[in-house]
C-alpha cells in the first residue's frame, strides 16, 4: 500500500481513510501538523497510488496496515481514521496493540446502517450502487439530498469521481462482513470520538454505543460540522488529533 508522509517529527500519526478516499483525505489537518509531529496518510488497496487487490477483503486490508504500522519510526502510534478507516483501525490495534497508544476515531460507525448495506443486496444493490455514486448526475442527487448532513459547499460525493467503482462495491461488501463492535470490549486504549454535530443519526447511535462499550472513551461533537469534519471543522478537529495548542 502506498503511504505518504508530513512532517518529520517524533510524535507518529497513521491516517487510515473511509470507503472511497486515499491519503489525501487527510492533508487539511496533516499538512499544517505541529512540528513535533510526523503524519502518515496510507492509500487503501485499490485507492490512490495503490494497486488494486485480487479480493478486497478485511483480513488482508488489516494485515497489511499492520506490517505498515510496524515499519513506521518511533515506538507509539496513534491510529487517525474516518469513517470506515476508524473500523479497519481497531482491526490494526487488536493485531498490534503494544505499538498503538492511542486512536482518534472520527465520524465512526458502529454499524453498517440500511442505506449502505442496500449496496451489497446483489444485482439491485450494484444497480443502486451505481446510479447513486457511478454517475455525476446520480452523485448530484445525492449530494443535494445530503445537504442536512453537510455544511457549507462540502460535496460528500466528490470523492466517488476518481475511484474504481466495481472494486468500491467489493468494499462496502467487506464492511457489511465486519464483526460485532461489541468484540473490540477488550481494548484498552486512548480512544477519541470525534463527530460531526450534522452528522448522521447511525454515526451519533453510533459513539453512545462505542461509550457504552469503552466509558473511557472521550466523546467530541465539532459544532456546525457534518459527516465530513476534516473539512468542515478543520482547526477544532486538528486541535484534538494533535493537542489543543495545535490550532
Amino acid at each position: 500500500m502506498n503511504v505518504e508522509r508530513w512532517g518529520d517529527g517524533e510524535r507518529v500519526y497513521l491516517g487510515i481513510h473511509g470507503w472511497a478516499g486515499n491519503h489525501r483525505t487527510f492533508r487539511p489537518i496533516a499538512e499544517n501538523a505541529p512540528e513535533d509531529v510526523s503524519f502518515f496518510s496510507v492509500d487503501l488497496p485499490g485507492y490512490g497510488a495503490s494497486p488494486p487487490p485480487q479480493n478486497w477483503d478485511l483480513e488482508t486490508v488489516a494485515s497489511g496496515l499492520t506490517e505498515i504500522v510496524r515499519a513506521l519510526p518511533g515506538g507509539a502510534t496513534t491510529l487517525v481514521g474516518y469513517c470506515g478507516g476508524a473500523a479497519l483501525g481497531l482491526l490494526v490495534v487488536q493485531e498490534l496493540s503494544d505499538r498503538i497508544s492511542r486512536i482518534v476515531m472520527i465520524d465512526p460507525f458502529a454499524y453498517m446502517p440500511w442505506y449502505f448495506r442496500v449496496f451489497t443486496w446483489g444485482e439491485f444493490g450494484r444497480r443502486a450502487y451505481m446510479s447513486t455514486f457511478a454517475s455525476k448526475r446520480g452523485r448530484r442527487i445525492t449530494n443535494t439530498a445530503l445537504q442536512s448532513k453537510r455544511s457549507g459547499d462540502t460535496d460528500l460525493t466528490r470523492s466517488f469521481e476518481a475511484v474504481n467503482h466495481e472494486l468500491t462495491l467489493d468494499a462496502i461488501r467487506a464492511f457489511a462482513a465486519f464483526p460485532s463492535y461489541q468484540v473490540f470490549a477488550p481494548l484498552h486504549l486512548e480512544v477519541d470520538l470525534v463527530y460531526g454535530e450534522r452528522s448522521f443519526k447511525a454515526v451519533k447511535r453510533g459513539v453512545k454505543m462505542w461509550q457504552a462499550l469503552w466509558p473511557h472513551a472521550r466523546a467530541y461533537e465539532l459544532s456546525g460540522a457534518g459527516h465530513d469534519p476534516i473539512r468542515e471543522a478543520t482547526e477544532p478537529l486538528r486541535a484534538i488529533v494533535f493537542g489543543s495548542d495545535a490550532c
